[in-house]
């Protein structure tokens, strides 16, 4: 099976779980603070990879939201989550929206399922798309991860895949595509999402 088949399939499978876990803790708070204070009045944020809303509900009080991700069901999800945002159903790898068109870019835990050979180009992309002084938040995987799989995601019986670079490749591509890193933090994740560690960039153009 293809990739990301693989990760569709799997988020269409384990939306209804995840959506009864989803919440905003305190440091992704503090985190998602530093980025809308960076953010004009009804700004045009992306949410590339946005799940069920939970982050597009969030930021869709302030901004104008456009959420992206390639699982129907997530997307179904953030329809009724986040309703003042727009949502499509798209590989985040595939969108071209017009230059320069967007405020800030928020990307959590989707970069991390995409083919990291496709990395590059999707953050050549996302700085495309930012306006000048705009800023992205980002998660990346913290080791080198050329593709893993599990079969027992979120304990469904589901299969997922993984792929990234480690900490200083990472940063390293997001100055190769023409970012400024602000911040870059590693970050213990909560163990009800299986007691991993993933980088955290905070960049503007």
């Amino acid at each position: 099976m293809d990739k990301k088949e693989i990760v569709r399939q799997g988020y269409n499978k384990v939306a209804e779980s995840l959506q009864k876990t989803s919440g905003l803790e305190k440091e992704g708070l503090n985190l998602l603070a530093n980025f809308t204070s960076r953010i004009p009045q009804v700004g045009r944020v992306l949410d590339a990879g946005c799940g069920n809303g939970v982050y597009s509900c969030f930021l869709s009080d302030d901004f104008k939201v456009i959420g992206v991700d390639i699982s129907e069901k997530q997307i179904e999800l953030a329809r009724h989550n986040a309703p003042k945002a727009e949502f499509i159903c798209e590989d985040m790898t595939k969108i071209s929206f017009p230059e320069e068109y967007f405020d800030g870019i928020l990307s959590y835990y989707a970069i991390i399922h995409v083919p990291r050979e496709e990395h590059f180009d999707l953050l050549r992309n996302f700085y495309r798309m930012l306006k000048f002084n705009g800023v992205v938040l980002l998660i990346f995987q913290l080791n080198a991860d050329p593709e893993s799989y599990e079969n027992n995601f979120f304990h469904k019986g589901v299969k997922m895949y993984w792929s990234g670079f480690d900490k200083n490749e990472n940063l390293n591509m997001l100055k190769n595509a023409g970012f400024k890193i602000i911040w870059a933090k590693s970050i213990q994740e909560s163990p009800k999402w299986g007691d991993s560690s993933h980088l955290y960039v905070f960049a503007e153009k």
